[in-house]
């Protein structure tokens, strides 16, 4: 690629090493690490969740990992009631403050 200086001259330009000094090399950061150790916890939590004996109330609660499927059905849920239901009825016209 070449770039025109203004005065005449014509300077050429090397897209390779322009591409390889704009990109940043993600190194293995603080994040990593802590995504890492997170997955490791979330897996002994749920092997652990096998032995601990519970007290149920009602038959349902007693699946294994009951109560996480719960919080993700409840969660998708609310969700879905913000953006199809109260986005309605909450949402102005384009023009509304003109």
């Amino acid at each position: 690629m070449h770039t025109g200086m203004g005065n005449g001259q014509v300077r050429s330009i090397d897209c390779k090493s322009v591409i390889q000094n704009n990109i940043k090399v993600q190194d293995a950061g603080p994040e990593s690490n802590f995504i890492g150790t997170f997955y490791i916890v979330l897996i002994v939590l749920v092997v652990i969740d096998f032995f601990i004996p519970k007290h149920p109330h009602f038959p349902c609660e007693e699946y294994p990992s009951f109560y996480g499927a719960f919080g993700f059905v409840g969660c998708v849920g609310l969700v879905l009631v913000a953006k199809y239901i109260l986005r309605p009825v909450v949402k102005r016209k384009e023009n509304y403050y003109d």
